[in-house]
This record gives structure tokens, sequence and C-alpha cells, in this order.
């Protein structure tokens, strides 16, 4: 059974975000040492119930499709297969299968309520995103 195994916070501004989760409720955030700016976040200790997640700089402007919330990730075997049961059950892909490189495939879906989440396939393999290195010498 597919279970929820990582969250998300997107945000306009990491740093700014970083100081309120550390301040309001001691989370701790350590840079993912990776191609793509990217924090991970610790919530607690290992022998305590919860789950850990992360924090990145928000990727699509508010305009009802970017992302305002956390984002709870799934973790599915087959992500092509994901979207497919999904979509037939009645959501719709906001950002399309990507790899992320070192750990696997990850897409976002809004379900019929207007909730965004995340599925992710493990691959060890996945490669860069294509036009990444591009658009990251370019900025």
């Amino acid at each position: 059974m597919p279970r929820v195994i990582h969250f998300e916070i997107h945000a306009n501004d990491p740093e700014r975000a970083i100081r309120f989760y550390g301040e309001a409720f001691g989370w701790s955030f350590q840079k993912y040492d990776g191609p793509m700016p990217y924090w991970l976040v610790r919530t607690g200790p290992e022998d305590q119930p919860g789950i850990d997640g992360g924090l990145l700089q928000r990727q699509a402007p508010l305009d009802g499709e970017g992302i305002a919330a956390y984002v709870c990730t799934v973790d599915v075997p087959d992500l092509d297969a994901a979207l497919e049961t999904v979509t037939g059950a009645g959501a719709h892909v906001v950002w399309p299968k990507n790899p992320i490189p070192g750990v696997g495939w990850l897409a976002y879906a809004k379900d019929p309520e207007g909730n965004v989440f995340g599925m992710l396939q493990e691959d060890p393999e996945a490669p860069m995103p294509e036009g990444f290195e591009e658009s990251a010498s370019q900025a």
C-alpha cells in the first residue's frame, strides 16, 4: 500500500521560511547537496513517529496552480501507472513526471477538492532534468 513518505514546503523566500519553522517548531534544515536548491527538513528524532520533509523555492506563481501548502508525497512503485490511476479517479496533473537526479521520478497532481499532492517513484539512476544545465548557467 502506498504511504506518505515526505512533505514539502514551497516558499517564495526559502531563508525566511527556514527561520520561521526553526523558531516556531525547532525544526532543523540541511542544504541538500544536489543540482537544485533544496533543504532537507528534520522535524524530530528518528525514534518518534512522524515524517521529515523538504523545503524549496516556489516554482510557479500563486495563480491557482502554484503550490501554496505543504505537499505530501506518496511512495509509488510505478509513477506512470499512478498518474493514470489518479487522473482516472478525477485528479489532474499540475507538474508532470520529472527526474530528481539520484532520487527518482516526481510528479504533482491536484485532487478533485483542489489539494496538491506528490508521487515519487524511487530511481537512483534518475538523470538531470533536460535543459537544466543550460537554465542554471543563465541564472
